[in-house]
């Protein structure tokens, strides 16, 4: 269920960054330039100079889309489930709450990998001008969190 969580949480994570775009307040962080990192990744290419200076890739778009649901919905929601066990101790949670707290942890990633390996240092603080590289993952993170949370309370709430 964190998987579908995770997908439902990168939904609503896109949805509050292009709300965000519209107030002036985004990371800089294209589903372009992630296209571009996973197509690099999967030659070897970790690091950038500077993700906007790399050529561009043939449906980096849509790679990119692919990659942040396979990364947001498989790989990063499916940590939740074991992160739960090893701290709740089999004690009742509350899913809205723990997974929101995960979902602003997560605001790590970016700050420490992906723009990093955009070539735009920690934190972002080579991010493009005009970029708020800090405070835009904090943002859009508790959404994603909160999607896992949501779509664990409604799965349990039907099963249950």
């Amino acid at each position: 269920m964190s998987f579908i969580g995770g997908i439902v949480g990168s939904v609503l994570m896109d949805i509050t960054e292009e709300k965000m775009a519209k107030a002036g307040i985004y990371s800089g962080v294209s589903t372009a330039y992630v296209g571009r990192w996973a197509s690099g990744l999967m030659k070897g290419i970790f690091f950038h100079q500077n993700i906007s200076d790399t050529a561009s890739v043939n449906n980096e778009i849509r790679i990119g889309r692919i990659f942040h649901f396979v990364v947001g919905g498989g790989v990063v929601a499916l940590f939740y489930p074991v992160l739960i066990e090893l701290v709740a101790f089999g004690q009742p949670l509350n899913y809205l709450l723990s997974a929101t707290v995960f979902g602003l942890a997560t605001s790590i990633l970016p700050w420490f990998v992906l723009m990093p390996s955009f070539g735009w240092g920690l934190f972002g603080s080579r991010a493009p001008e005009g970029a708020r590289p800090f405070i835009s993952p904090v943002l859009s993170h508790i959404p994603y969190g909160f999607g896992i949370g949501l779509t664990l309370v409604l799965y349990y709430s039907i099963v249950i």
